[in-house]
């Protein structure tokens, strides 16, 4: 017996040495560019996953984003990347227009991209050897039709960002959800004038029923002045995305629903995918949906625990 408890304890010595051996022999380096600015908690939860997934499969990770929306920043950003010869890249696809070419130009020289979160409708167009996210049109019609489901008639689609492509659509899709019987409004990332944007508007017109916001950048500034004008049960507040004050509001039934796409997915599978395709050329042979599904009072608790964590 005490031999065999000597070998399986050498096994087991083994194996782990034959694992941190692989992990140190692993040199992929990859580098993921969003437009993500700092202030946003959804993208330290899709920085979260991909830090996670490179640690687990010994590969160095650089994140990289700029201090505000800013496309000629992100252009420059990817253009750096490229010139580093990373072993893949991940780009949030946010405009066709402005970060297509450099797309290619990473593709051309041999570089396998994977786009995330937005512009998975082109991104194959400039190489993309495939998306990660969710169909934003899709989840904006959703969004729309679960405000009819509750009775609502007119909706409004407050954009934080206007031209980033993945919430134009997602504003595009909610309009069409209502047969057009709902507006956009743009904003700034500035909370003080999206309060007083929404409340603006509202009192110019009083036949809005629902409000949708794009992400907790503008739900958060929505609610604090729903709670001020005494108005949150007078709408159906919906929102993109989570944050733990957006999952609070939900848990205390201020807020109808939350779209959760499954952010820690989009920065975790594609440092996945691309650590195989290093490996041994392997990738999914299609897109990978994230969302949307659906947070609300009823499961934001279960939600919360996990926000915790920094993966929801």
């Amino acid at each position: 017996m005490a031999r065999l408890t000597h070998w399986l304890l050498a096994s087991t010595a083994a194996a782990a040495l034959m694992a941190g051996s692989a992990q140190a022999q692993n040199s992929a380096r990859f580098v993921m560019v969003t437009h993500g600015v700092p202030s946003d908690p959804f993208w330290s939860v899709v920085k979260n996953g991909a830090e996670d997934a490179a640690e687990l499969v010994g590969a160095t990770l650089e994140y990289r984003a700029p201090s505000t929306f800013d496309m000629a920043r992100m252009q420059q950003l990817i253009q750096a990347a490229v010139a580093s010869n990373p072993d893949g890249l991940i780009v949030s696809f946010t405009d066709e227009n402005a970060l297509g070419g450099v797309v290619q130009n990473a593709v051309d020289n041999g570089i396998p991209v994977i786009t995330i979160n937005s512009g998975g409708d082109v991104a194959g167009n400039y190489g993309a050897r495939l998306h990660i996210g969710q169909s934003e049109y899709e989840a904006g019609r959703q969004a729309a039709e679960r405000m009819q489901e509750m009775g609502v008639e007119k909706g409004l689609c407050v954009n934080h960002e206007q031209g980033n492509q993945g919430l134009d659509q997602r504003c595009d899709g909610f309009v069409a959800g209502f047969d057009g019987n709902a507006s956009q409004l743009a904003t700034t990332y500035d909370p003080t004038e999206i309060r007083n944007a929404i409340v603006a508007y509202l009192n110019q017109n009083d036949d809005v029923g629902g409000i949708l916001t794009l992400g907790a950048l503008a739900a958060e500034p929505m609610v604090r002045a729903m709670r001020d004008q005494g108005a949150t049960d007078m709408f159906v507040l919906g929102t993109f995305d989570l944050s733990p004050s957006i999952l609070e509001a939900l848990e205390n039934g201020e807020l109808d629903f939350a779209i959760d796409q499954q952010q820690y997915l989009q920065g975790y599978l594609p440092v996945m995918f691309l650590d195989q395709f290093a490996r041994n050329g392997m990738l999914p042979a299609g897109d990978v949906p994230t969302g949307p599904g659906f947070v609300t009072q009823e499961n934001a608790a279960q939600v919360i625990e996990l926000s915790k964590k920094g993966i929801r």
